[in-house]
């Protein structure tokens, strides 16, 4: 595989001493992996942030072998990794993408909305801004990989957004993450925790 590509990070994990494997999503070659040589270092370790949007360079001399990836960042998220709640949201949705996507199927609708989402998370004032997509975004993924899933319910208020929130946790735990590794639903709560703080 060779290609270049934008790109949303949507996961890095350790692989030797300094560098990383890292886990990106593309609006035309959907979820790919590449070794980031140096991943772990002082120039990179800014650029390995889930969420962030690159561009991406993988290159491989077969398809059997895993390519060599060169990530130019484009935009990041890293400002907002500070923030409790904005971290939350990023976290969750990027370990949910990177858990249930089969990798180098196109899904071009999940990348456009996950980068509207992280947009969304970023620039919104509060979650008032962001949870409604959040909603649309998990409708969105379980509608992609064949579940179905119903309409978040209108309303804009905030319990209305949090009911949706709720309603959609038992199809995600059933269908996406059944048979899964690991426990990605502890980031969903730890999200569901924060927004429970704004109606306190």
């Amino acid at each position: 595989m060779n290609l270049r590509a934008s790109a949303i990070l949507i996961a890095s994990r350790q692989h030797g001493e300094t560098a990383t494997i890292a886990r990106l999503l593309t609006e035309d070659h959907g979820l790919v992996a590449g070794y980031v040589a140096g991943g772990r270092g002082r120039q990179l370790r800014p650029v390995m942030i889930p969420g962030n949007r690159v561009e991406l360079e993988l290159r491989a001399k077969s398809d059997s072998q895993l390519p060599f990836a060169r990530l130019e960042l484009v935009e990041s998220r890293g400002p907002w990794m500070t923030e409790p709640l904005p971290a939350a949201a990023i976290g969750w949705t990027c370990a949910l993408t990177a858990t249930v996507l089969p990798e180098r199927n196109p899904y071009p609708a999940l990348y456009q909305a996950l980068d509207a989402l992280l947009g969304a998370v970023c620039h919104a004032p509060s979650a008032r801004g962001w949870l409604s997509a959040m909603n649309a975004y998990e409708v969105l993924l379980l509608r992609e990989l064949g579940y179905g899933g119903d309409r978040p319910e209108a309303g804009q208020d905030l319990d209305a957004m949090l009911a949706n929130f709720d309603r959609l946790e038992g199809a995600i735990a059933r269908y996406l993450l059944a048979d899964k590794r690991g426990d990605v639903m502890a980031a969903r709560h730890f999200l569901r925790e924060r927004l429970g703080r704004m109606t306190t």
